[in-house]
């Protein structure tokens, strides 16, 4: 039984090079790395039916992975070397890793690598009796990188495939923190990431689990041939939405495949992810007022998350940014921005949430669909989405607020709900407030709730009100809504001491330990 393993596991390696010498070794090639979701038997991994989506006289796929490995075991076993031989000037290398990373280090397979994307390291003694330094899984993924680029070649990392996991009617995105990891060091790092973990579950969420129970016949994790075809689908259509070179090497059979994330006004939001994975983590969620557009500042227009970021101890907490411009509480649920926070939200962590500047437009009109029923109660609406092309429930404003509140507890997080920033209109020499809407029904949810508040209405309005129209107008990148830079710090200012008057709210307690600067 032994020998026969042995021959085995010689033939995994020797049967790639020999398909391999099949086709034009000069051509370009695009590489694999990864674990059984990439490769599989049956082709039951999505990179064996990849390869049909590129054209053969243009490149070649060498699909690398192995199943049952992690990104330490990929490496010290030597899958890694092998891969590295071949690589020339020019070629891609995809990289995707962390179903196999959770286990435990020195028991079972040993395949598991330390959390987190540091550069911790631990000596164990493995059930062999050998000793191996183990590494974080960021510092083999770095490795990785770090070696395609000094071979001349492109490193891109990949986010995991989606498990047939299931809670509430929305799949799992995870496994773990991986998917966040393997972002944050390709954003570390400066290569791409391709975002294949949320293409494949906005799809599945929109099928139902239902519709995708038969692709996982076997388990939770892999594949029916069918389910490889689509995450093959999958990668090809975040190829084609990232804009690489690669995508010109696509063959007919990619042309029906939608690029993903669309539009692409969404796909190049550079929306951050936690920094450092052992911290805990302050995400922020919201619309333009609190991010727009990039964060960058472009037109001269600040959301008052990014100055608030510069306010905190970056040692003790990881600030993260991940309002989105032109977003209502329920588009900001329905286009998956909320699951892609979830997806990382851990306990202990806070949400600090504020909408409410779009909720008021039509329910479904032509150009962005996005209003929510006024108030905070249950009544619904059903629509047929011009947008979406699908059926769609809308709740009211308040009951978005609840939804956030609600899950953000599930994880084991702090919500705090913000009322939304005003406008810089006028009158009778104040500044309008928004008390009997939405300001009104986030305090009416917050307090229902039990949640942290924070009045941003009202105390922005009373510095407004202090300082006087002339005053105000610089503060302001447009003629009323988006503030400049200078805007934006006093928004951040009153945040702060908004957060610092939660008292005695559990975030009173968590904003002691993270140092405010």
């Amino acid at each position: 039984m032994r020998n026969m393993w042995f021959w085995m596991n010689v033939l995994a390696v020797l049967l790639p090079c020999a398909a391999a010498q099949a086709q034009d070794p000069g051509l370009p090639a695009v590489w694999v790395a990864g674990d059984s979701t990439a490769k599989n038997q049956d082709h039951r991994g999505w990179a064996d039916p990849f390869a049909a989506y590129f054209d053969p006289a243009r490149a070649r796929v060498e699909n690398r992975a192995r199943g049952g490995r992690s990104s330490r075991t990929f490496v010290t076993e030597g899958l890694w070397d092998q891969l590295k031989a071949g690589l020339k000037p020019g070629d891609w290398v995809l990289i995707q890793f962390g179903h196999n990373d959770g286990g435990p280090p020195d028991k079972d397979r040993a395949r598991g690598s330390l959390p987190g994307i540091g550069e911790e390291s631990k000596e164990f003694t493995l059930p062999d009796g050998r000793r191996e330094t183990v590494y974080t899984f960021g510092h083999y993924l770095r490795q990785m990188i770090a070696e395609t680029k000094a071979a001349g070649g492109h490193p891109v990392v990949l986010s995991l495939t989606v498990r047939n996991i299931w809670k509430d009617g929305k799949v799992e995105r995870g496994s773990g923190e991986f998917s966040a990891w393997s972002a944050a060091v390709a954003k570390a790092e400066g290569v791409p990431f391709l975002d294949v973990m949320n293409a494949i579950a906005d799809q599945y969420d929109r099928m139902g689990e239902a519709a995708v129970r038969p692709w996982f016949p076997q388990d939770h994790t892999h594949t029916s041939p069918e389910g490889a075809e689509f995450n093959a689908r999958m990668v090809v259509a975040a190829i084609k939405g990232s804009g690489l070179p690669l995508a010109g090497w696509l063959s007919e059979k990619a042309r029906d495949v939608a690029a993903y994330p669309v539009p692409l006004s969404t796909a190049d939001l550079r929306l951050p992810v936690p920094r450092n994975p052992s911290l805990p983590d302050l995400f922020l969620i919201g619309d333009s007022t609190v991010r727009n557009g990039r964060g960058d500042g472009a037109n001269g227009q600040w959301g008052w998350g990014e100055p608030l970021v510069d306010r905190f101890d970056p040692a003790k907490v990881n600030v993260v940014n991940r309002a989105v411009g032109g977003l209502s509480s329920r588009t900001y649920l329905t286009q998956g921005h909320w699951a892609r926070v979830l997806a990382m939200l851990k306990p202990g962590d806070v949400v600090l949430m504020q909408f409410g500047h779009n909720d008021g437009g039509p329910l479904d009109d032509a150009a962005r669909a996005r209003g929510t029923l006024k108030g905070t109660g249950e009544e619904t609406r059903e629509i047929d989405n011009p947008i979406t092309r699908e059926h769609e429930v809308v709740h009211t404003y308040g009951w978005y607020l609840r939804r956030y509140i609600q899950d953000a507890r599930a994880k084991g997080a702090i919500p705090i709900v913000c009322s939304l920033v005003p406008r810089k209109i006028w009158k009778d020499g104040r500044i309008v407030r928004n008390k009997d809407s939405y300001a009104g029904w986030a305090e009416e949810v917050a307090r229902q709730e039990g949640a942290g508040f924070i009045d941003l209405n009202e105390r922005v309005a009373e510095r407004y009100d202090a300082l006087g129209p002339e005053k105000v107008d610089p503060l302001f990148g447009d003629p009323h809504t988006h503030t400049s830079r200078a805007g934006a710090e006093l928004n951040a200012d009153c945040v702060i001491e908004g957060l610092k008057a939660l008292h005695p709210d559990p975030a009173a307690a968590w904003m002691r330990q993270v140092a405010v600067r």
